[in-house]
């Protein structure tokens, strides 16, 4: 079968279009379960460019097959993992997803809709299970207004997606006129230039502050997050694709009665068993509600797999950046 394989950890360019043996045995986080996917689409995120240049803390060793997420028809299914032959699903998979066929994660996968193509269901799980989760764990109330920060990136489209879902009034924070434009068409209320007062707008348009910021961003922005909050507000860190990661002076939670929360879907199931699969169902059902519209930036051939990753490198992508495999 062929796929897209890195052979050496030096960034997207290294990435071939190779035949390879098609995958045996299980996905190495299924616990021996093989669930065995006919690519369709694969989707792309932060995780993969620093794969290839072995930056990711849970990478894998080389050689490798690009592709953190996939969405396409279950050819092989362990039994009593809720999925069958024929099945069309989307999911996580970290890493293997540009190839003919590829191993899921039934704990990390969902059944797309009919109504969803495999374009978008390989734009659906990671960014939105991540969105999902985070407005859970800040406990959004409806009513409540977010500002979420990297508006016009994977996660940002999909928490603005999902802030009606929520009940909540969606502030994006954007750079530019174009991610501007995503971002209103992704769901936003209020759309604030980063390139400007951002924080003084902020403060203007929701009347002082919001309750909750969504964080996939970190880097110097993050204290200006902070401020924007209203007292008793929550902030969720969700990455730090600005680069950095910060420091927070606690003495602003003090006085200010805030909260700060990270999110890491994996390690809370392994103290609370059962969040993968309250997640999981999140999603599929407003999936199936016709509720999620992922946005898809840009799609890629699969022959140029390298410059779909090169775009997450180089922090051009708008939106879920998604291959095209059959």
């Amino acid at each position: 079968m062929r796929a897209a394989v890195i052979q050496e950890l030096k960034g997207p360019d290294a990435i071939q279009v190779l035949d390879v043996a098609e995958p045996l045995g299980a996905h190495p986080r299924a616990k021996g379960g093989r669930l065995l996917v006919e690519v369709h689409a694969a989707g792309l995120s932060f995780i993969d460019p620093l794969q290839t240049r072995g930056g990711y803390q849970n990478g894998v060793s080389v050689p490798y097959t690009v592709g953190s997420e996939v969405a396409g028809v279950v050819l092989e299914a362990p039994p009593a993992s809720g999925f069958a032959p024929g099945d069309r699903v989307g999911g996580i998979i970290w890493q293997g997803g540009i190839a003919e066929r590829a191993l899921a994660l039934p704990d990390y996968t969902v059944k797309l809709p009919d109504s969803m193509s495999y374009v978008e269901g390989a734009a659906l799980y990671m960014n939105y299970a991540t969105a999902w989760y985070a407005y859970r764990r800040a406990g959004v109330r409806p009513g409540e207004t977010v500002l979420v920060q990297g508006a016009a990136g994977g996660v940002g489209t999909a928490a603005l997606d999902l802030a009606a879902s929520f009940g909540a009034r969606a502030v994006a924070l954007v750079s530019t006129d174009e991610k501007a434009e995503v971002a209103r068409r992704c769901g936003a209320d209020v759309v604030v230039r980063s390139d400007g007062p951002w924080l003084e707008e902020v403060r203007e348009v929701t009347a002082g502050g919001v309750q909750v910021v969504l964080d996939p961003v970190g880097g110097d922005r993050f204290t200006d997050s902070l401020r924007s909050l209203r007292i008793g507000g929550r902030l969720v860190v969700i990455g730090f694709t600005g680069g950095s990661i910060p420091e927070v002076k606690v003495n602003r939670l003090l006085h200010r009665n805030l909260t700060v929360t990270g999110i890491t879907m994996d390690q809370m199931e392994l103290e609370h068993p059962g969040t993968l699969a309250e997640v999981r169902a999140g999603v599929e059902t407003l999936a199936h509600a016709g509720a999620l519209h992922p946005y898809v930036g840009r799609t890629y051939p699969f022959e140029e797999a390298s410059a779909a990753v090169r775009s997450l490198e180089e922090r051009s992508a708008i939106g879920k950046v998604v291959v095209t495999v059959r």
